[in-house]
């Protein structure tokens, strides 16, 4: 059976893409699953990110990393899934032709959004391109302070877009920020037990989604 395609994707910078991108690969590794990671903006952090993994001794085949241009995405995400579980896809910040290829053969769309009004209107064009390319997607809220009025706002406009919003949310921890500079995932870390479980239920929902 071939592997499956996670691109995730936002128009707005910061909005987490990479944290998300890296902590659901090695939850997805810790679950047995063999994981390729592709690389698509120039930005470069994913690759910082294994560059330190492989610095601190962590080698392991189950996950590999690699890069691709923009146009390259859907060419590259091809091919790995023929030897992976699961390909992830790491996007620019930004939303125009260039993404579609990232987006065409993705069993699912994540769409990170930080607990703010501006985050919230940078979704809608990556929302509307997903659509135009009949994509599945799944709205995840980042960076939440839980049970504030903001984030209460802002996962009512998600849903009010007409897209699918993800019940599991990351807090504003950090242990995210931390362990990816460690070139590690939250979760592999003893101290991080409510990033631990924060990922594994988010993980949970996208495997539900996507088979």
């Amino acid at each position: 059976m071939a592997g499956r395609i996670i691109t995730v994707a936002q128009q707005k910078g910061g909005s987490g893409k990479t944290t998300i991108a890296v902590n659901l690969a090695v939850a997805l590794r810790a679950r047995g699953h063999r994981v390729a990671l592709l690389d698509t903006d120039p930005q470069g952090s994913l690759g910082r990110w294994f560059m330190e993994r492989l610095a601190r001794g962590i080698e392991d085949e189950g996950i590999e990393f690699s890069t691709s241009s923009a146009w390259g995405a859907s060419y590259e995400s091809e091919k790995l899934k023929k030897r992976f579980d699961y390909v992830i896809i790491d996007t620019p910040p930004k939303i125009d032709s260039d993404l579609r290829p990232a987006l065409r053969g993705a069993d699912l769309v994540v769409v990170p959004v930080a607990s703010s009004q501006v985050d919230l209107w940078a979704t809608e064009g990556v929302l509307d391109l997903a659509r135009r390319e009949k994509c599945d997607t799944l709205i995840v809220l980042n960076r939440t302070r839980p049970n504030t009025r903001l984030t209460g706002d802002v996962a009512l406009g998600a849903a009010e877009l007409g897209a699918e919003v993800a019940d599991a949310q990351l807090a504003n921890r950090v242990a995210y920020a931390e362990t990816l500079g460690q070139g590690l995932g939250a979760g592999e870390s003893s101290r991080n037990a409510a990033a631990r479980a924060e990922i594994d239920a988010l993980l949970d929902e996208v495997v539900a989604r996507i088979g």
